[in-house]
């Protein structure tokens, strides 16, 4: 099946007197282990959220991605809902467990035919397929053998990465090797909080290393295996704003951006890894070899940038101070509509004239139990980081599109089902779905779809 053709040219509803430009692109984003379910379906193999998730204590109230929004079996039902929404593309994520179930060996071609499915449903309803190949749902058998801190890692994903280019590359235009490798590396093997769930800091570092490692292996064999596909990668940014201007708190943001937004920004567009950053983190380098940096900075052809929050950074030397109490989210992240358009220009001055994509932003607000589709705080998130958006477009920066976060309710991670960041309602006992106020917003600024 080939690509889908450009949609007629909608009326958009302007945010704030103004519209987007006619070619924006825009979408919403899941990823495979929240959404997914059939963890046992036709040959899938255990990832680490499998194991972590059924391991007492590590997840809100025992909750596990065992069914999730049973994706799988429904995704007919959810690419007719993105039709209905008007969505231009949608950004999911490929489990590698049920690719290659235990993350180096045989090839399950069960797994790949479910992708085969799912991109022929949504090119067939004119939605464009962004896929990204690792949201953090590792192979267990691989973490058995070292995890990400392991280079045989980095060599294993880059095979899968060739393997599932080769499969959909002919119908699949952009590929995001890796989503947000700073949250697998620091959640993950740094302080615990995320599948495995170690508290190895000396791994945290070789893992960060040995995914960029991976990203860059995964870009050349991508571009083996399908040409003419567009690659990129995904990364989260914050804004890390010094708490107050005394000197000491400036200092301690500089370095949190550097540990952040910088550490895995840089060595993308061949700057190597931020000294400062280095030297405070004690990293002896000992897992990069001659090349590897080479290999980390091939071009890319976009980057992806997820935003949700600022952190305002408080030296440790100091006392500390009382929350400052502006607006947040459910789950306690300030609402900072200015820092999407801060993110954007900070990587924008790395990567130039480069496409950019919000490949994720949204909220979660506790649930309407009167009226689940009632999102009224969403839809004013939105509305203002679309305003954000379009602030950034204004100033030349190339942002070709943006992808909410999320289309449904889903497995948020540790926090299980405890909070919402969908679009799109899910009851979570009956699994129906229902389109929320925000998505109709969305639809209404996109393409003036729903009324």
């Amino acid at each position: 099946m080939s690509r889908p053709t450009v949609r007629p040219e909608r009326v958009q509803e302007p945010v704030g007197g103004r519209r987007f430009p006619a070619a924006f692109v825009w979408g919403a984003a899941t990823a495979s282990y929240q959404v997914e379910g059939a963890v046992k379906a036709d040959g899938r193999g255990e990832s680490i959220w499998d194991r972590f998730a059924h391991t007492p204590g590590r997840v809100w109230n025992g909750d596990t991605g065992d069914v999730a929004c049973d994706h799988y079996h429904r995704f007919r039902e959810d690419v007719a809902l993105m039709a209905e929404i008007g969505l231009d593309a949608y950004r999911f994520s490929i489990a590698w467990p049920r690719v290659v179930p235990d993350g180096s060996g045989e090839v399950n071609q069960a797994g790949l035919d479910f992708y085969d499915r799912l991109v022929d449903e949504l090119l067939a309803n004119g939605i464009e397929p962004y896929a990204t190949l690792y949201h953090w749902d590792l192979p267990h058998a691989l973490e058995d053998a070292g995890g990400w801190p392991v280079r045989a890692t980095a060599e294993a994903f880059a095979r899968y990465a060739e393997v599932v280019a080769a499969r959909l590359g002919d119908r699949v235009g952009h590929f995001a090797t890796i989503n947000e490798p700073y949250v697998v590396a620091e959640l993950g093997y740094g302080i615990g909080t995320h599948a495995p769930g170690r508290v190895e800091p000396e791994a945290a570092l070789a893992a960060a290393h040995h995914l960029l490692l991976a990203h860059g292996l995964a870009t050349e064999a991508i571009r083996t295996s399908a040409p003419s596909v567009e690659v990129g990668i995904v990364l989260n940014f914050h804004p890390k704003h010094p708490a107050t201007a005394h000197m000491l708190d400036q200092e301690a943001a500089i370095l949190a951006h550097d540990r952040l937004n910088r550490w895995y920004l840089d060595p993308i567009v061949g700057r190597g890894y931020p000294e400062e950053a280095v030297c405070e983190a004690g990293w002896r380098r000992d897992e990069v070899r001659e090349g590897d940096l080479d290999l980390i900075a091939s071009p890319l052809d976009f980057l992806g940038v997820n935003y949700y929050c600022r952190h305002l950074v408080r030296s440790p030397l100091l006392p500390p101070l009382a929350p400052a109490g502006g607006e947040e989210t459910e789950m306690g992240w300030e609402v900072y509509p200015p820092g999407l358009v801060e993110v954007l220009e900070f990587a924008s001055s790395r990567t130039g004239n480069l496409p950019l994509y919000v490949t994720e932003n949204g909220a979660a607000y506790p649930l309407d139990t009167a009226d689940p589709t009632s999102d009224p705080e969403r839809v004013s998130y939105f509305e203002r980081h679309f305003e954000a958006a379009l602030t950034a477009i204004e100033r030349g920066l190339p942002l070709r599109g943006y992808f909410v976060w999320s289309l449904l309710d889903n497995f948020e991670w540790p926090h299980g089902y405890s909070y919402r960041f969908g679009i799109v309602h899910v009851d979570f006992d009956t699994l129906e779905r229902r389109i929320r106020d925000s998505g109709r917003f969305v639809s209404r600024v996109a393409r003036g779809g729903l009324p």
